[in-house]
């Protein structure tokens, strides 16, 4: 399991922020969100789950609670006990497994446009391995990924969203590139088949969960019906519903921004975490 563990860069505040990236990227797109925290004192691990990035990439049954176990064995190894967790889009799901599963680790919970917003279970048939295999390795075509990663944001900016598609393109040319594509269809399969929304009543800290307003990210929308289909991507009014199940649980929409903000508008995500950290408790 790769991760990067960076020290803080002015005098430390004895606080740790961990995070958890999603289906699509590596602990690579975080780079900026690193030297900013580190700079403001705090200790940063950025993890490459198993299935990601530099890590291995086993065939193997993928599941949230086997990350979350990945994840404190290392926060162990570590001699961390205790985290302001941050997850990105899948990375939210398994954060909100992890805070559920180790409340006592989680000072603060930081659900940055987390998908896993609905049970697809209920709405979408089950896609096969091999169909999800299948998607996965007819991905190579260059312009396609660009495209892929242009819809993550609400402006798109090839200077910005390039580099990411670039980091995918290479896999594609890669000999390793059917080792990386059984893993992100095992990992589709885990997000598929292990929801989290049933989860949100449980989470037991301060929680924070941060949408883009113009993020109409949809897994599985290919494989929905026309019906369903005009039913999925509504993502900021999800967000509203859930946020009252969370019993210390605040919601933040940054305007013009589509399902990244730490990069799309990495200042109005700084400023509302930084808000966040400093808001007390029992003040929500």
């Amino acid at each position: 399991m790769a991760y990067m563990d960076v020290s803080p860069t002015a005098q430390a505040n004895g606080r740790t922020i961990v995070l958890f990236h999603g289906k699509n990227f590596g602990s690579y797109y975080w780079a900026e969100v690193i030297q900013s925290f580190a700079n403001d004192g705090y200790r940063v691990i950025a993890t490459d789950q198993i299935g990601w990035g530099k890590s291995s990439k086993p065939d193997v049954h993928y599941s949230f609670q086997a990350l979350a176990v990945n994840t404190v064995r290392l926060l162990d190894h570590l001699r961390v006990k205790s985290i302001i967790l941050i997850g990105h889009s899948t990375g939210g799901m398994l954060a909100i497994r992890f805070a559920r599963s180790y409340p006592e680790r989680v000072e603060r919970l930081i659900l940055e446009d987390p998908i896993g917003l609905e049970d697809f279970r209920l709405r979408i048939p089950a896609p096969s391995d091999e169909t999800l295999f299948q998607a996965e390795i007819q991905k190579t075509d260059p312009a396609k990924i660009r495209t892929l990663y242009s819809n993550y944001f609400a402006n798109p900016d090839p200077s910005v969203f390039g580099p990411l598609a670039e980091v995918q393109i290479r896999v594609t040319l890669s000999g390793e590139y059917y080792r990386w594509a059984k893993a992100s269809a095992l990992a589709y399969r885990m997000i598929y088949e292990q929801p989290v929304i049933y989860e949100y009543s449980h989470l037991s800290p301060p929680t924070l969960l941060m949408m883009g307003e113009q993020d109409h990210t949809a897994p599985f929308a290919i494989y929905a019906s026309p019906e369903v289909r005009k039913t999925m991507g509504r993502n900021k009014e999800a967000a509203a519903t859930l946020v009252r199940q969370i019993p210390n649980g605040k919601l933040t929409v940054i305007p013009q921004t589509g399902h990244i903000p730490h990069i799309e508008r990495f200042e109005a995500f700084r400023q509302a975490v930084l808000a966040f950290l400093k808001d007390p408790p029992d003040s929500r």
